[in-house]
């Protein structure tokens, strides 16, 4: 199929009080092809998206649509001349349904009445493209995030668009939604439709992509074509080095810290299993495991029915995550925006918030030790900021992230549970939050890590308790983790790796 350029970026710059987001960035995006843009957080990759659909203003550079110069003033703007973007951050609105959702400010009206049963069907139709099978009347606050995210995608293909950008399309998406998604890419590209994908998921990138351009600290590194490149090839393009790959079996001792016994609530049954002391104990399955649940129990965050906690031998049941704090348990939840951070406030607060009650005396804060915790931390997980007095919305996704961790480790805790830390990190800062979980269980901190991707679990992971559906179904030690097994255990299957090896 022969392709033209349907968009040139030229030049294209643009500055935050002194900060270059964008420094003289040129590329071409052809009809009918996927077009990856990679690079570590902070690289300029939403940047860039931010402009070409109108969000923001760039201050030097040239686009061309068509071979026609365009500047567009709002995302209206950019829509109206068929160019649709699907955020990394879900712009869905939680109130409102489905249909809603999907057709807001394209409803149309017959003597100002909207006809909502043909809205509901052309809802229909949207959501069977994405194999979707919900009610359109169904609140979109009352969906997965996972849902949401499809929805997100059937309303950005119904919009009929000839640019498609797609940031982090499947960060929260299962496998079999991830599927479904790249079914979706295909098509489109067969209707020549030009994508540009964002992603920090390199193996995908190279599976679905035609072409791939880094960026680097705001400048483009250079454009490569998906099927003559490794990740290691990309890798180096993003970061400018080497990723050392630290896969060593690590060492620690066999001293019980939490111990869960027969624990039973919302999503998961008759859980039992011991995390030692100084241990990363990596927790796999499938998408509705209960693996989330679980550790909510744990931390006090959701009830449990049946069952017994023991930390360090003593039985705790914890009402509130407070107490969880307080015993020596903390967790960093996996929806950080959601769930653990105040988009609002600054990056100080958000930092200082767990330890403030510790560190007041008579209702003042000690805020020369609260200030000194604080830049520590800044300063050894290496959070990029301007100032801590900026909001914590400021921060790229990456240093969200270090935030609330550094957050956790303010508290001194024993037990820490990371639920999909480097969820939406880039490759760069996936590699800082490993080595600063290594170090911390090197440390004799005991780790509970709950990921999706197989590839940190098994590097990651002294032991792995791998869900299936509410239940555990084995806890593999180190020698016996692998792909295979874990998939194996995940699915539903109870065979032994030597039989797969058979």
């Amino acid at each position: 199929m022969q392709t033209t350029e349907v968009l040139t970026i030229q030049d294209l710059s643009k500055s935050y009080g002194g900060v270059h987001a964008l420094s003289s960035v040129s590329l071409g995006i052809e009809s009918g092809e996927v077009h990856a843009v990679i690079g570590e957080n902070g690289a300029g990759k939403s940047t860039l998206v931010k402009i070409v659909s109108g969000v923001v203003r760039r201050d030097n550079g040239t686009i061309l649509m068509d071979g026609g110069e365009i500047q567009f003033n709002s995302p209206r703007e950019a829509l109206e001349r068929g160019i649709s973007i699907i955020h990394q951050e879900l712009s869905m609105l939680p109130d409102m349904n489905v249909i809603e959702n999907i057709y807001t400010g394209r409803m149309h009206t017959r003597w100002g009445v909207i006809d909502w049963k043909a809205l509901a069907e052309k809802t229909r139709q949207a959501l069977k493209v994405v194999e979707m099978d919900i009610d359109p009347w169904a609140r979109v606050g009352d969906l997965s995030i996972s849902e949401r995210q499809m929805v997100e995608i059937a309303k950005a293909v119904d919009r009929k668009c000839r640019i498609l950008i797609m940031d982090e399309p499947n960060s929260s998406l299962s496998e079999h939604e991830t599927e479904v998604l790249f079914r979706i890419i295909n098509k489109l590209k067969r209707d020549g439709i030009a994508i540009v994908y964002i992603s920090h998921k390199l193996e995908e990138v190279l599976l679905i992509s035609d072409r791939i351009t880094a960026l680097r600290d705001g400048k483009y590194v250079g454009t490569v074509a998906a099927k003559e490149s490794k990740i290691d090839d990309l890798v180096r393009m993003m970061v400018g080095r080497e990723l050392v790959r630290d896969d060593v079996k690590r060492s620690y001792t066999r001293e019980p810290v939490l111990q869960v016994s027969a624990l039973t609530g919302i999503r998961f049954r008759d859980a039992s299993f011991e995390l030692y002391k100084g241990e990363i104990l990596g927790f796999s399955g499938l998408v509705g495991a209960g693996r989330s649940e679980l550790a909510r129990a744990i931390f006090g965050a959701d009830r449990f029915e049946a069952g017994e906690i023991r930390l360090n031998g003593d039985v705790v049941r914890f009402s509130s995550p407070w107490e969880a704090i307080q015993s020596g348990v903390a967790m960093l939840q996996e929806d950080r925006k959601k769930l653990s951070l105040f988009m609002d406030l600054s990056i100080r607060a958000n930092m200082a918030i767990a330890q403030m009650p510790n560190l007041a005396n008579h209702g003042m804060i000690r805020q020369q030790e609260l200030n000194k915790t604080i830049q520590g931390f800044v300063d050894s997980l290496r959070i990029k900021l301007n100032t801590l007095d900026h909001p914590v919305s400021s921060l790229s996704g990456g240093n969200q992230q270090k935030t609330i961790i550094g957050r956790w480790l303010a508290t001194h805790p024993q037990v820490l549970i990371l639920d999909e830390p480097t969820h939406g990190v880039d490759i760069g800062a996936k590699a800082e939050i490993y080595q600063m979980i290594r170090k911390l269980a090197d440390g004799g901190m005991s780790i509970i890590l709950i990921s999706s991707e197989l590839p940190e679990i098994i590097t990651m992971s002294d032991r792995v308790v791998v869900m299936r559906e509410g239940e555990i179904t084995t806890i593999l030690e180190h020698q016996d983790i692998d792909e295979e097994t874990i998939m194996t255990w995940a699915a539903g299957g109870k065979v032994r790796k030597e039989e797969i090896e058979v």
